[in-house]
Parts: C-alpha cells; structure tokens; sequence
C-alpha cells in the first residue's frame, strides 16, 4: 500500500510535523484543521460560527485537492474547547451535509487546541 500525502494551498499548511491528509488504501484520511484562514494565516478565536465555517472550508479544500468531496466522507471527529459551543458547532456543521448522509462522528471537549483554537475538525472519506 502506497501513502500519497495530500497539500493545497486552499487549506492551512500544516503547523507541525505531519501532513494536510493522506491518502491510502482508498480512503483519505484529513489532519485536524483549525479555523485558520489559508491566504492571511489569521486564526478565528472570537466567533464559533465563523470558526467553525473557516474549519468545514478547509476541510473541504483539502478533499477537493484529493479528488473528493464531503459526500464521501465516512468519519469525523470534533473537538472542541467548551462543549456550550456544540449547539453552534453542530448548526453549522450540519449545513455542509444537507442532501447528504453525514458521517459518524464523535465530539469531545478537551481542555486547549493549539493556537488557543476553540474547535478542531479531523474528517476520514473514501477516495473516488
């Protein structure tokens, strides 16, 4: 089996040691991404709503840059900093599989993201 990492610059460069996502075995496995805008490099700390849009675009960007889209996506995970922000978090997350089956999905509170992020989105899709 052959890894092929995945990078665009439609998405965050990775802020560590670690790859934007990686394809292997048919599926395409996506790094957590934060709300962190690709072009300025500005994070979003403010506004959960916006936070979490900017999140869901990345992530997008990153199964575009793949030959994929959300419509194949088969498990994702949340993390979030204050679990009083899922009801924000979920609204809009909800927007971006309207007329699709949405993933199985964990989410969890944890006590700090890098860059002082309040939400975190990692996703696995199937590769076309």
């Amino acid at each position: 089996m052959t890894l092929d990492a995945i990078a665009t610059p439609g998405a965050p460069a990775a802020i560590g040691p670690y790859s934007q996502a990686i394809a292997a075995g048919g599926f395409l496995f996506v790094s957590g991404q934060l709300p962190m805008d690709p072009v300025t490099g500005e994070l979003i700390l403010d506004d959960t709503t916006a936070a979490t849009h900017r999140v869901m675009d990345n992530l997008v960007a990153i199964l575009e840059a793949a030959g994929t889209d959300l419509s194949r996506a088969v498990k994702a995970t949340v993390y979030c900093t204050d679990l009083a922000d899922y009801a924000a978090i979920n609204a809009v997350y909800a927007t971006y599989f309207e007329g699709r089956v949405p993933p199985a999905r964990v989410a969890v509170q944890v006590a700090a993201l890098p860059k002082g992020a309040k939400v975190e989105i990692e996703l696995v899709a199937l590769l076309r």
